[in-house]
């Protein structure tokens, strides 16, 4: 069975999402679809996948030209592109992710993320 994706709690920049605490998060073993189609264009939005006590699985959309101010998270993070096209900025260095793509940040690594097109990401935390 594929999990439906549960509204993340809110992100940097990102509109306010549905309470955490209505969250369903897939659970082990459950098939997640990340490349959901049945939203309207311009109508997806960011949600959190899955939730363990030291993971977490994040599908971040951003529009075309909309950004995620710099913020950090304790934990080492990948931030994945599955559409568009977007930069994650560090204070010392600026990466482009196209589909396909990825980047790996330390834990507490100060980023920013700027969409150049509509672009779907994924993002993993470690907790700590």
């Amino acid at each position: 069975m594929m999990s439906q994706a549960a509204p993340s709690p809110r992100l940097p920049g990102l509109p306010p999402m549905e309470s955490a605490m209505a969250l369903e998060h897939a659970q082990p073993l459950e098939v997640i679809d990340l490349h959901a189609t049945d939203e309207v264009p311009g109508t997806a939005v960011s949600s959190s996948l899955l939730k363990t006590p030291h993971l977490q699985l994040m599908r971040v959309v951003l529009a075309a030209g909309q950004a995620l101010p710099e913020h950090h998270v304790p934990g080492e993070i990948t931030v994945q592109c599955l559409a568009g096209e977007a930069d994650v900025a560090t204070p010392s260095r600026t990466c482009r992710l196209v589909p396909g793509s990825l980047v790996m940040l330390p834990a507490a690594e100060p980023h920013r993320v700027q969409a150049h097109r509509d672009t779907v990401l994924l993002v993993t935390v470690l907790h700590p």
